[in-house]
């Protein structure tokens, strides 16, 4: 038996048919173009790895078990049907017994495999004993939490199921008696089954703006994309902050707050506006707090529907309004910072002064100087960053060594260095700086002998070192979200370059009140903690920018690869689709967190810029370290 046993994987390779699989489903409701079913025909038992597309145009029905199939065809059918689009997985249900159909639970996690799982007999048992045993094997790549959270995960995965002949005399069936854990499927699958959806909820304390008003903060999970994708964000939204931002972040929904009926399926109706009964903890809300609440709902729901959903109202458990907010006044409510539009994209001439050219890809504006000291040229300079609000700006010396901040204002003088290397090389010394949506200033200072990152209140004062525990290396390059509770680090370890994201943590003593020993008011404390690696196979990360409220572009290579571009979340799962246009030599990229806005590239073709829908356009032949505010 066990010689007879291919892995799902090398089945389809190899173009052996099962005897358990899949039906396909590619018209109706489901393919755009498609005005009705064929009447003639027949649907066919494929395996999952050959379908024509894995993204989106088909619907994947599960085939239930046939009578007196083997155990080798359960353990496939029971592997085909977790790949369906079955919203509460019943046809894989089938494939077990009662006993283990209780107990198993596959919304608790999600493993996903490279190939998908490879089944193996091996020493199996003895069927006239009424049960067998086989390993799943394969190399896993991420894993899906019951919160809906990804997270890369290289290892072996390893796990058995076991079948026993379950019924009465005469009529005895093979079915799984102990599955393995949750849901395991291929990456193409996952691909396919799940899309990456934003969570919305508002900066807690250490993401508070300039002004103390809270911002919101994405927290992206991943849904089933066919089964109520709408229904399960919002249940998922009130389900609270995944635990790895849960710290540094709050929900306007009381805990305990849970739709009145959780098992009814939300729908817009047909001028997109939905209405969201909530259970009794949410009856008592003030008009402010509701208004809070339905914020998040829509910036969390905005992409889920072709339209966008316009209006919510939210009610009370008995149906009486709580609330109602409009798209148009949500802005008004909570601070949503990757909707900012810059005013300008920036870069260092050939001359190395601090110049500025409109944010608009279609603008054929040349490229003019900054108003203030580091639009002067008088303090050569090497890299910029820029104010989110466009007011100040923060340069390092050409040799790497100070830097400075001014404003973009008048005609200020250059004061003293806010920071200073003491690094005897240049690329030793100080990265390039970057402001975070409360104001504050972040560079690091890669001095082998003190690697440091450090923080400026404001941009001002003394410098507040970081503490960042758990990463290993030393940190190249910095750059901090909008919503200032998270952070990219290119981080050099031995010859590899690798992206990791942390959450940022402030200890905010000495903006309340808190005195040291001298009687000085105290230092924050700010610590980086948590740190994701938020590209894994990437062997070297030359570049990186945040690309809105989860995303970042990255340019990097892969093992044995060359070169390339591409967009991948924060919690370090890839966009499918996503590589972007060639560019030769790409050192430095720039995006704007609004993602309207074309990236902006440092390459061997100079500066250049790359318009929604168009190819790279080249915009001076000189020039170094494009940013956009941030």
């Amino acid at each position: 038996m066990g010689a007879d046993l291919e892995g799902r994987g090398r089945a389809a390779r190899r173009g052996r048919p099962l005897r358990t699989g899949l039906l396909l489903a590619g018209c109706g409701a489901l393919l755009a173009g498609c005005a009705s079913m064929p009447d003639s025909g027949n649907l066919e038992s494929v395996d999952a790895s050959q379908r024509p597309d894995s993204q989106s145009q088909v619907r994947v029905y599960a085939l239930p078990p046939r009578e007196g199939a083997r155990p080798v065809e359960i353990v496939q059918g029971f592997l085909e049907a977790l790949t369906s689009d079955d919203p509460q997985f019943t046809m894989a249900r089938k494939y077990l017994t009662k006993s283990a159909s209780k107990v198993w639970d596959p919304e608790g996690s999600t493993t996903v495999l490279a190939d998908g799982p490879n089944t193996d007999a091996g020493n199996a048992g003895n069927e006239a004993d009424g049960s067998r045993r086989f390993s799943l094997t394969g190399q896993q790549v991420a894993r899906v939490d019951e919160q809906h959270a990804y997270r890369p995960e290289e290892a072996t995965y390893s796990q058995s199921v076991h079948l026993s002949l379950v019924g009465g005399p005469g009529r005895k069936e093979w079915r799984i008696d102990r599955p393995p854990p949750g849901v395991v499927l291929g990456e193409s699958d996952f691909q396919r089954i799940y899309r990456s959806v934003n969570k919305y909820y508002y900066a807690g304390p250490s993401g508070a703006g300039a002004g103390g008003a809270a911002g919101l903060v994405a927290d992206p999970i991943y849904i089933r994309q066919r089964i109520d994708p709408l229904t399960q964000t919002v249940k998922a939204l009130l389900d609270g902050p995944t635990n790895w931002l849960d710290q540094v972040v709050d929900s306007r929904f009381d805990s305990g707050t849970r739709l009145k009926d959780p098992g009814k399926s939300l729908t817009p109706d047909d001028q997109n506006r939905l209405t969201v009964q909530l259970n009794s903890r949410a009856d008592g809300a003030s008009q402010t707090r509701c208004r809070e609440m339905a914020a998040q709902l829509l910036f969390t729901l905005q992409d889920l529907t072709p339209s966008g959903v316009e209006q919510v109202t939210l009610q009370r458990s008995n149906g009486s309004m709580l609330c109602v907010l409009s798209q148009s006044h949500a802005e008004s409510v909570a601070v949503h910072r990757n909707a900012e539009r810059p005013g300008y994209q920036y870069f260092i001439d050939e001359k190395h002064r601090l110049v500025r050219m409109p944010a608009n890809a279609g603008s054929t504006a040349a490229p003019e100087p900054v108003n203030g000291s580091l639009g002067t040229g008088d303090q050569p300079l090497r890299s910029a960053a820029v104010s989110r609000d466009e007011k100040r700006a923060a340069g390092v010396s050409l040799d790497g060594k100070a830097l400075y901040t001014g404003s973009l204002f008048g005609e200020d003088t250059l004061g003293k260095a806010q920071v200073r290397s003491k690094a005897k090389a240049e690329d030793d010394r100080l990265s390039t700086p970057s402001w975070d949506g409360r104001g504050d200033l972040w560079v690091a200072d890669r001095d082998p002998k003190r690697p440091r990152l450090l923080w400026l209140d404001r941009g001002e004062g003394e410098p507040v070192e970081v503490e960042v525990p758990g990463l290993d290396g030393r940190i190249e390059a910095v750059r901090v979200s909008a919503d200032g509770v998270r952070i990219a680090l290119l981080v050099k370890k031995d010859d590899k370059t690798s992206l990791w994201i942390g959450r940022v943590e402030r200890d905010e003593r000495g903006e309340q009140g808190e005195r040291d020993e001298q009687g000085d008011a105290a230092q924050p404390r700010v610590s980086v903690l948590d740190p994701i690696q938020a590209a894994p196979r990437m062997e070297e990360v030359t570049a990186m920018s945040w690309a809105g409220g989860s995303r970042l572009v990255v340019v990097g290579r892969e093992s044995g690869g060359v070169q390339q571009m591409r967009y991948v979340r924060c919690d370090g799962s890839v966009l499918s689709g996503t590589t972007l246009p060639g560019l030769t030599g790409v050192k430095e990229i720039a995006a704007s967190e609004s993602e309207q806005q074309p990236l902006v590239a440092h390459s061997d073709d100079g500066i250049v810029r790359l318009p929604t829908g168009s190819q790279w356009q080249t915009v001076v032949k000189e020039g170094s370290s494009p940013v956009y505010p941030g």
